[in-house]
């Protein structure tokens, strides 16, 4: 199962100031960050520039509109992300729970999402090649992950 893992922004984050403990937060990351490599987790995670420096494409009636960054309300937009495979959502819920808090190691939120895979989707709706596609893809991504 693969999933993502969402850290949630903060108002110093989407302003591009690092916390008075960076190095240390920093540090605390890189520890889970290994763990989650050892395990055989981790398939990437990167953490994200502020929304100024970014963009949204938004399409209606099937015309696309380019909107420029800054985005409103920090607490919903994202800064970074893990994207891993385990073995199920609560192996997952238990491994983050131990993560350092994202934002300064005193607070922080996170939003876990799994990803759907070709065969949670009904037979009717993709093609075959379309799913085998899908999942020589997810296997070549797998096997560039780290492995334990």
């Amino acid at each position: 199962m693969r999933f993502m893992i969402q850290v949630r922004a903060s108002e110093d984050m989407e302003t591009g100031v690092f916390p008075p403990n960076a190095k240390e937060m920093f540090d605390a990351m890189d520890a889970f960050n290994q763990e989650l490599v050892r395990d055989g987790w981790m398939l990437a995670a990167d953490g994200l520039q502020p929304s100024s420096k970014g963009a949204r494409i938004r399409w209606t009636d099937g015309k696309p509109r380019v909107i420029d960054g800054p985005f409103a309300e920090a607490k919903e937009l994202i800064a970074g992300y893990w994207l891993i495979q385990a073995p199920s959502r609560e192996a997952v819920i238990e491994r983050f729970k131990r993560c350092p808090p994202p934002t300064d190691l005193r607070q922080g939120e996170i939003e876990i999402r799994q990803l759907y895979e070709p065969s949670d989707f009904p037979e009717d709706t993709i093609t075959p090649e379309l799913r085998a596609r899908e999942e020589q893809w997810i296997a070549e991504q797998q096997a560039k992950a780290p492995q334990s």
